[in-house]
């Protein structure tokens, strides 16, 4: 379908002003236009990629959630603290540890749980 119709438009790549001859058209060449279709797909990879590096972050997590017994690097990664932390509080008292080897560690589950409610009850009584 030919027309007469001149319209001004501005590429939606490279940004210029042009004359378009129909009032859809949307770049000023057929290089911008392919230009800006490997940008959108470049960004589309970008975002696939992110969503499953997230994915990949989030797995150890939900793995840690189900163990019964944690080390103290697992139990560092659930609580987001850093391993220095978890031994300072295990030295405190405030968590029971078992030392099964001189590199082993473990806590169990339930004694985190005991770590939260302790402290929530101490919170609602201040209040």
């Amino acid at each position: 379908m030919s027309s007469n119709i001149l319209v001004q438009r501005i590429c939606e790549n490279c940004k210029k002003e042009f004359i378009a001859k129909t009032t859809v058209t949307r770049f000023c060449s057929s290089t911008c236009c392919s230009r800006a279709y490997k940008s959108s797909i470049k960004l589309l990879k970008i975002q696939i990629s992110n969503s499953q590096t997230q994915q990949i972050k989030a797995k150890p997590i939900e793995n840690l959630k189900n163990k019964e017994f944690l080390t103290v690097r697992d139990l560092a990664i659930l609580l987001n603290s850093s391993t220095k932390t978890i031994y300072r509080i295990i030295q405190k008292g405030k968590i029971n540890a078992v030392n099964i080897a001189e590199r082993k560690t473990l806590i169990q589950r339930s004694e985190i749980d005991k770590l939260f409610i302790s402290n929530s009850k101490i919170e609602q009584n201040g209040n």
